[in-house]
């Protein structure tokens, strides 16, 4: 494991991040949203992007939490909203492209192992070809929804406070 990457040998159903911060790290994208806790349930209630109203409201509740986690200092938590914001972005947008969220064609063997990552996590049919866009992929109530999420998602990401204290995170946290 690199120095300061996401340390997926934590157990995750027994920490709690918001009484051990140290342990957590920023990692890539989306690293982790589905299993830092408490903030994984504090968010993930809210998170929806069925329509563009859906995404709406969910990304403006969204936002609002990660606004109040930075009012806390609570950057863990800011960064995990950050994170559903982003993936509200990313799930959005494949289902825009691809109607049933499938991405890649179908095989009876995993065309994953051995892949380096992140070709070696999730899908194991990452390997495969890639199914074809829809024709709206770029104009359906998805390619909206993810469009509304992406707007919170940047705004988050470039947020003063939120840079201000993830760069006071890694001061505190991460190895020189």
């Amino acid at each position: 494991m690199a120095k300061n990457s996401f340390n997926y040998s934590l157990d995750f159903k027994k920490t709690n991040f918001r009484e051990h911060p140290e342990l957590y790290r920023v990692g890539v994208g989306e690293q982790g949203v589905l299993l830092v806790e408490p903030y994984k349930s504090e968010i993930l209630p809210h998170w929806r992007f069925k329509n563009v109203e859906v995404a709406t409201a969910s990304a403006q509740t969204i936002y609002a939490m990660f606004e109040k986690y930075l009012a806390d200092g609570d950057f863990v938590g800011a960064d995990m909203a950050r994170k559903f914001l982003q993936m509200g972005f990313t799930r959005a947008r494949r289902y825009a492209n691809h109607k049933g969220g499938r991405k890649y064609e179908p095989s009876a063997e995993a065309q994953n192992e051995g892949l380096p990552y992140p070709y070696s996590s999730g899908s194991a049919h990452k390997g495969n070809p890639v199914l074809p866009q829809e024709a709206d992929a770029l104009t359906s109530e998805k390619a909206q929804a993810a469009a509304v999420f992406k707007e919170y998602w940047f705004r988050a990401k470039d947020h003063p406070e939120y840079l201000t204290q993830k760069q006071q995170f890694r001061d505190k946290y991460y190895e020189k």
